[in-house]
């Protein structure tokens, strides 16, 4: 599981720099920043955690996470005018950070013998919930509410996993298969700017 973690904080990483980006857009002072940051990277884990009853919460039970959020915000404070052109490696980060957030929190939903519909919404609470207090305490309406195609990958590699794994798939083969479903969703939906269809209008409306 080492890789796995490996990019388990990766994904942390590139979180946090998204929310110290957007903080520091909003004029955020150091400790705010911090804590967009903080919030960003982790905040969907950790209300996993409050909601199935977990403890150690994540990052306190590794404060790798923490030291991680850290050397985001510092390199974001270094480097911020430079960022943009790493724009396409920080959506790599992101992109594998949700796929893997998604099926590590999934587990965890299993592990405490949750329905399989509800670890896969713990799944995915891990991975877009972060963003989502984000937003909210930014005053931004959340992402994944008006634009892409992010929790919607979400569910797909939740689903993909919980098939794989009733067929007896060995676990490492699943794993990798639904991540890659994830990430293969997320590049083609940005890349060809794809969006679930929004309510417009209804039988009733006049033309």
């Amino acid at each position: 599981m080492e890789l796995i973690y490996v990019l388990d904080i990766l994904g942390t990483f590139a979180f946090a720099i998204s929310g110290a980006l957007v903080a520091s857009d909003k004029k955020f002072d150091l400790f705010g920043v911090i804590i967009i940051a903080f919030v960003t990277a982790v905040g969907g884990g950790m209300l996993r955690d409050v909601l199935i009853d977990a403890h150690p919460i994540n990052w306190i039970g590794d404060l790798n996470y923490l030291y991680t959020i850290f050397v985001a915000v510092v390199f974001t404070f270094l480097f911020k005018s430079k960022i943009a052109y790493l724009s396409k490696t920080l959506f790599l980060f992101d992109t594998i950070g949700i796929s893997v957030f998604t099926l590590l929190g999934l587990e965890k939903g299993l592990s405490f013998n949750l329905h399989p519909i509800v670890a896969i919404i713990m799944g995915m609470i891990s991975a877009v919930f972060g963003g989502v207090l984000r937003d909210v305490l930014t005053n931004k309406i959340p992402l994944i509410f008006e634009k892409e195609i992010y929790a919607s990958a979400c569910l797909a590699g939740g689903i993909t996993y919980l098939v794989l794994s009733y067929f007896s798939v060995p676990e490492n083969i699943v794993f990798i298969i639904s991540a890659g479903v994830i990430v293969m969703i997320r590049v083609i939906a940005v890349k060809f700017h794809l969006q679930l269809p929004k309510i417009k209008d209804d039988l009733f409306t006049k033309k």
